[in-house]
């Protein structure tokens, strides 16, 4: 009983120190770009070693990685929030969007996963992050929507890529002054388009 009180201390140890990281890196990456936080500045404001550090991250890419993971699952929850079961396909679909637009609002989102996150981890790197959340449950709903018939059968996987693409320069271009009610218009005519009673 013991040692297992002792594992999980360390484990919750552990997590919390991960945590830590994690929020430190991203506060200063959205402050300052990837390219211009280093390491030294990350364990400082974070009140830790760099040996801790090196103990939950291989390297500063590695951590970064960990920090557009934790921001793309975070923008995920928000859309699954926003379009519960039991709403119409396209309702889900405009739900989602303007959670999506709404949640890439906060400070340094756009920049962490648009801009930087691509240059850090390439195209590849952050399509597989994207693809286990926020483009997860825009396929997701795309799907639900074909298969009740609301909108037109095109193949998933372009449809997906080439939505979330527009989303994206949505979001970058709110994030860049951009009105989110015209931004929201133009991304209800999109799926307006593709739904079959609309």
């Amino acid at each position: 009983m013991q040692e297992r009180l002792e594992r999980r201390t360390n484990r919750d140890r552990s997590e919390a120190m991960r945590a830590l990281l994690i929020e430190t890196a991203r506060k200063l990456f959205a402050e300052k770009t990837y390219a211009e936080t280093g390491t030294p500045e990350i364990v400082a404001a974070a009140g830790v070693t760099r040996g801790a550090l090196y103990h939950h991250f291989a390297d500063k890419e590695a951590l970064f990685r960990a920090v557009a993971e934790h921001e793309a699952a975070t923008v995920a929850a928000e859309i699954e929030r926003a379009a519960p079961d039991g709403l119409g396909p396209r309702e889900a679909l405009l739900a989602g969007s303007q959670a999506y637009l709404e949640a890439m609002r906060a400070p340094g989102r756009t920049r962490l996963l648009l801009l930087d996150g691509p240059a850090v981890l390439g195209r590849a790197g952050m399509d597989e992050i994207d693809g286990r959340h926020g483009n997860r449950t825009l396929r997701e709903g795309l799907a639900i929507a074909m298969r009740a018939g609301a909108m037109q059968r095109l193949p998933l996987a372009a449809l997906t890529s080439q939505l979330a693409a527009a989303f994206d320069r949505a979001a970058l271009a709110v994030d860049a002054g951009s009105a989110m009610a015209d931004q929201m218009e133009v991304v209800t005519a999109l799926i307006d388009g593709l739904m079959l009673d609309a």
